[in-house]
């Protein structure tokens, strides 16, 4: 999928809160946007360079979101609300052949949540709940990079999906292109990743994807291998 146009040059000074970071455009401090309630840790260093996209909406109180930052290897998209259009653009072009549709329901409800996807193909509905990753250490692509209580819930809804006969799936949508394989962080959130391996033991699918980031466009590039801890 396409950028935003145009991107805007900053470079970042700190983050305020969860939602909002001061930046530096032109030499001057400004805020914006941080769409994505991750730590970032990794990424957001002072000095470091950004691309950001303006905003012009009535009643906001930052001018920009913050799109891409700069690594010395590579771009990082950070943007949390893009995995859901990235996986569905993939699928809808038939680049993803594990995951054959005609007909692609977002957002759909299932007990206590909303579950991203239910696809609807030759063989039956699939379940996907997509996971959007932006930390990766020595190669290796690292969700969650905070304790994540949802994405629990969500793989729990999945199991009951996949115990009702219906296929299950979820997706680990890597916004970078230097991840080599995927682990979950189990230092970050132990539940969540013995609750992975469970998922995957009874039969969820794990999969992840990294994408191809430029300044123009992000998309799907190509799957990496999964590494799980063994089910408790």
């Amino acid at each position: 999928m396409k950028h935003p146009q145009p991107l805007i040059p900053a470079q970042f000074l700190h983050r305020d809160n969860r939602f909002r970071a001061t930046v530096a455009v032109d030499g001057k401090e400004t805020w914006a946007h941080v769409p994505n309630s991750g730590r970032l840790d990794d990424l957001f260093t002072p000095g470091r360079p950004l691309f950001l996209h303006p905003v012009a909406k009535h009643g906001r109180k930052t001018l920009y979101d913050l799109k891409l930052v700069q690594l010395p290897q590579t771009l990082v998209s950070i943007d949390a609300r893009l995995p859901n259009p990235i996986f569905a653009e993939a699928v809808a072009a038939g680049c993803l052949p594990e995951f054959p549709c005609h007909h692609i329901q977002p957002e759909v409800r299932y007990g206590e949540s909303r579950l991203d996807f239910r696809l609807l193909g030759p063989e039956g509905a699939c379940w996907v709940e997509t996971k959007s990753v932006t930390l990766v250490e020595k190669g290796v692509a690292y969700f969650p990079d905070v304790p994540t209580a949802r994405g629990s819930r969500h793989l729990r809804e999945l199991l009951d999906i996949l115990a009702q006969g219906e296929r299950a799936a979820v997706a680990f949508i890597v916004q970078r292109e230097d991840a080599t394989a995927f682990a979950p962080a189990a230092s970050v959130d132990p539940l969540f990743a013995q609750t992975l391996a469970e998922a995957a033991a009874a039969g969820v699918e794990v999969r992840a994807y990294v994408c191809r980031v430029s300044m123009e466009e992000i998309a799907l590039d190509h799957a990496i291998p999964v590494r799980l801890p063994p089910a408790g």
